[in-house]
């Protein structure tokens, strides 16, 4: 590897909207976010499915076919 080209790596505080945080490695001390796997629905079992007719069950439900 190529010498003084590369970030050095600090200890940052990760810290989410739900309250969460974490330490992880990377080049800035200090990271906000959103959602993490606290709190993300995929993750905690809230996630809701959602049926969405595609195109052909809109034809058929607005003429009445089967």
């Amino acid at each position: 590897m190529k010498k003084d080209i590369h970030p050095t790596y600090v200890p940052c505080q990760v810290t989410c909207a739900c309250g969460n945080s974490f330490e992880i490695y990377t080049n800035t001390e200090v990271l906000r976010i959103e959602l993490c796997d606290k709190c993300h629905p995929f993750y905690t079992g809230n996630e809701k499915q959602i049926s969405a007719g595609g195109r052909v069950d809109k034809f058929k439900k607005k003429y009445g076919l089967k």
